[in-house]
């Protein structure tokens, strides 16, 4: 079954907050190899101008994840998840996400193309704190295999 194009510029409530923890950030950069001492000790962040230690840029999934959910969740959008596999993932940071942020993420609907009989579906998720002070823009392409009418083309 084809996504639902009216779906697009739809924007979803924001996350419940999420307060970002120095564990998280140690536990994500030992997670990806990164040995940085910026995401583990808080004198190496505050001597290079941050006021705690900070996230590594891609910790931002976690949140756009999250927030992804409320798509993935609308039944009327028409995804069945099952054919789903990440087809892109972007990161626009305007400042670094560090311990103590209490962040909340709305996601909104981008784009929704057709091509070769899949659905390609365009989400961002901004990513501000608690306050409204943007942190991140992230943007995800989402492709449903098989979902898109034959013989239409974006």
């Amino acid at each position: 079954m084809p996504l639902d194009q009216s779906f697009i510029g739809r924007e979803y409530p924001p996350t419940e907050p999420y307060e970002v923890g120095r564990e998280k950030i140690r536990e994500f950069a030992d997670a990806i190899k990164d040995s940085s001492p910026l995401h583990r000790d808080a004198a190496a962040a505050q001597a290079a101008g941050h006021p705690d230690v900070i996230a590594p840029p891609t910790f931002a999934v976690i949140l756009s994840m999250r927030a992804h959910d409320a798509v993935v969740a609308d039944s009327a959008l028409g995804l069945d998840y099952s054919k789903v596999v990440h087809g892109n993932q972007r990161f626009t940071h305007h400042r670094p996400i560090r311990a103590g942020d209490v962040l909340r993420t709305s996601v909104v609907v981008d784009d929704i193309k057709a091509r070769a009989g899949n659905d390609f579906l365009t989400v961002r998720a901004e990513i501000a704190t608690a306050d409204g002070e943007p942190v991140c823009t992230a943007i995800s392409t989402l492709v449903a295999r098989g979902t898109a009418e034959q013989g239409e083309q974006a």
